[in-house]
């Protein structure tokens, strides 16, 4: 896969261009803003703009090997288009995707290399992150609300780079999942997302720039999802 636009440009969230192909209900662009989803998180929402009216952008689909965004309407779109990224729903996003990564350190540094066996984040401010701890102590994990808020508190950088794929397999620690990686880019490297002072590991998603332009997390619950995995659900204090 080719590196994404709001990996490269994350602060974009209006951007022009053009459109190379289209269907009834979709289309496919030259380049675009939005983040398509995946590994638990969302796809980004927003609007899309053309010389026949604006219609929601309604999901975002791979297909023939392409990116193709969904709108509201059967329509066939053509020539030029303006999207533009929901920044309500993207920073909601960035904040609990970072809160994840934050929990995951905790995780791996007080557990001796914990390993994530699934995440979500969801519409509603919250989301949640699957650990396998056999035989944790489940109230080590719910004392952790201080300690990520402190890291928010903290507005640590928030930074990526990129690394070949060889290297993150030697590496430990940087791929942190138990059965799935984010795909290496068309130059065989893999996305790496570092929080100073705290954490590196691969990641495909959207994060904030620092830990600090996050709004402090509540944990909600956390659960046994089978004698190995713990289920950690947060929330943003406030949503």
């Amino acid at each position: 896969m080719s590196r994404y636009f709001c990996h490269e440009n994350p602060e974009t969230l209006t951007l022009k261009t053009k459109v190379v192909d289209a269907r009834p209900g979709r289309v496919r662009l030259e380049a675009t803003p939005f983040y398509p989803g995946g590994g638990g998180q969302l796809a980004d929402r927003g609007t899309l703009s053309w010389q026949g009216g604006t219609l929601a952008v309604s999901g975002l689909d791979y297909a023939d090997g392409h990116l193709w965004h969904l709108v509201a309407e059967p329509v066939e779109i053509a020539g030029s288009v303006a999207l533009e990224v929901d920044p309500v729903f993207r920073q909601a996003q960035r904040e609990l995707h970072t809160a994840l990564h934050i929990i995951n350190a905790l995780a791996f540094q007080g557990f001796d290399g914990a390993l994530v066996t699934g995440a979500q984040m969801n519409d509603d401010g919250t989301a949640r992150i699957d650990l396998d701890l056999p035989g944790a102590d489940n109230d080590k994990l719910r004392a952790y609300e201080p300690a990520i808020n402190d890291v928010i508190r903290q507005d640590l950088r928030v930074s990526d780079s990129y690394v070949p794929l060889d290297a993150a397999q030697e590496e430990k620690g940087l791929l942190r999942s138990r059965s799935v990686a984010p795909p290496p880019t068309s130059d065989g490297r893999v996305r790496i997302v570092e929080i100073a002072g705290l954490d590196r590991q691969a990641c495909g998603g959207t994060h904030l720039a620092s830990t600090g332009a996050s709004r402090p997390i509540k944990l909600l619950k956390v659960e046994n999802k089978g004698r190995h995995n713990r289920r950690i659900r947060i929330g943003l204090a406030g949503f």
